[in-house]
């Protein structure tokens, strides 16, 4: 029998909104979360990662087909319980109302006080993906319960096995009064984006979070969407290729390129191209000597991501880009039980490619050449913000040049992906890359409600008089002081 909560989006409707009024009402009845329901919260959250570690690697296996189990432990599992446990050892001081200066000044010298209290927003919703969907789950969470909030969870519908074991994980140790998991179709994550939360939190493509967008305005809920975007590579002439060619390689190869902060192209001095290719070819080749069976190198998604991503490499080939791809040990990947893509150069693409036109989200590398730095800066410029930009070398007027005159969500210096490993650094998007930051300080911030508050003195003094009629002297002495260069 089909559930309620797993239905097809006309059907589902009233139940979200049941299970929505629930958890409204239970944060209405109960109140602000204390410091220690928060860190139990938490706790708890992490225990699940723990216990589940095993679990969670095979349906993420499953639903890829292949998937590396140590991309897994790390990405999805080590890396959702670092913010967790950054948000339980902080919570009790962010919770901490901060102090402000008054206006005048003079005020706070007779008693008067201005603070900020961050409040719990109430009931966050939180649509996961599907290339990380455990981590990009628990983590925005850690800002979420740290904020005191309640949470509503739709996970992507294109990694099932996954998206039902984490049902069940969150059932085993939540109320569906503080988290409910709700799995389903397209249909049912269009109604669940179009509830009355008092918080969205999107992770996904530009063109589906423009969708969410739209139908969060309808009820005015604030959103956070952390979208994509072709994030750009710039590598100064200063740089190191091998070094830079190992991490990019990395980046670009961890879990098959099926990442919004993947490298998505690379813009390199004209006359290091050729260098840098041969530096990849190389580091490709000590990570990975064989591609087909190894078990560290994760497969497409999909058959319809597999198409796409071939039908870029066959479209840059016919309008004449030179394909470049590593197999170090030669394999033919096309009669193979899963969908492995070799990672692949498109060296010297143009703009009308697709490849350059759309996020990649696979091993594919487009490289162009250019001549001044100056160039290539230009050319960012020339698209849409990145969600990353990265920059190679040493040469630090160049690197501040380039960070300086683009404008993205983030930027690793020296390496790729990185900065969203920080904790203490906001993680968000600008423009079509995204908008709103969580992580850390940040997350706990986006997910409550900061509420200023005035004290007023208690006595009632000449100067608080004053700016009640009848007005006099008093008052004229005052605007005076206040309206004038």
């Amino acid at each position: 029998m089909t559930s309620p909560l797993t239905a097809s989006g006309a059907a589902v409707r009233p139940a979200l909104n049941g299970l929505l009024t629930r958890q409204r009402a239970a944060q209405l009845r109960d109140g602000a979360p204390s410091a220690a329901l928060r860190i139990d919260r938490l706790n708890r959250c992490i225990a699940l990662l723990v216990d589940n570690r095993g679990q969670i690697e095979a349906s993420l296996n499953t639903d890829f087909g292949a998937r590396s189990r140590h991309v897994t432990a790390f990405t999805d599992v080590a890396s959702s319980i670092g913010p967790l446990k950054h948000a339980r050892d902080h919570v009790a001081r962010w919770m901490r109302p901060q102090r402000r200066s008054t206006t005048p000044r003079i005020l706070g010298l007779f008693g008067a006080k201005a603070e900020i209290r961050c409040q719990p927003k109430g009931v966050v919703g939180l649509i996961s993906p599907w290339n990380f969907p455990v981590n990009l789950t628990f983590a925005p969470l850690a800002g979420v319960l740290a904020a005191g909030n309640r949470a509503m969870i739709k996970p992507s519908e294109v990694t099932p096995a996954t998206s039902e074991l984490l049902k069940k994980m969150f059932a085993s140790a939540f109320d569906e009064e503080e988290i409910a998991v709700v799995t389903g179709s397209p249909e049912v994550g269009q109604a669940f984006s179009s509830l009355a939360f008092d918080h969205l939190i999107f992770t996904g493509a530009t063109a589906i979070g423009r969708q969410v967008m739209r139908a969060a305005a309808e009820n005015l809920v604030p959103v956070t969407l952390e979208l994509g975007g072709k994030s750009p590579v710039v590598i100064g002439r200063s740089a190191d290729l091998a070094i830079a060619a190992a991490r990019i390689m990395n980046g670009k190869t961890l879990n098959a390129g099926q990442i919004c902060l993947a490298p998505d192209y690379v813009l390199a001095p004209a006359d290091g191209l050729h260098a840098f290719v041969e530096e990849a070819k190389a580091a490709v080749g000590r990570m990975f000597p064989t591609i087909r069976d190894n078990p560290d190198y994760t497969a497409v998604v999909a058959d319809r991501h597999y198409a796409r991503l071939s039908g870029y490499v066959d479209d840059a080939r016919a309008k004449g880009a030179e394909i470049v791809e590593i197999s170090p040990a030669g394999e033919d990947l096309r009669q193979q039980p899963h969908r492995r893509i070799a990672p692949t150069l498109i060296l010297n693409p143009s703009d009308d490619m697709k490849v350059m036109q759309e996020e990649i989200f696979g091993p594919l590398l487009p490289i162009k050449a250019y001549q001044k730095v100056d160039d290539a800066i230009d050319y960012i410029n020339a698209h849409d913000r990145p969600l990353g930009l990265y920059y190679f070398g040493t040469d630090k007027d160049e690197r501040d040049r380039v960070l300086d005159r683009t404008t993205s969500g983030g930027v690793t210096v020296n390496d790729v992906v990185m900065h969203v490993a920080q904790e203490e650094l906001p993680f968000g998007g600008i423009g079509p890359a995204g908008m709103g930051a969580y992580h850390g300080h940040d997350g706990f911030r986006e997910f409550s409600h900061r509420k200023s508050v005035f004290h007023q003195m208690k006595r009632d003094i000449a100067p608080l008089r004053m700016l009640r009629p009848p007005y006099g002297a008093g008052i004229a002495k005052f605007l005076a002081t206040q309206i004038k260069r």
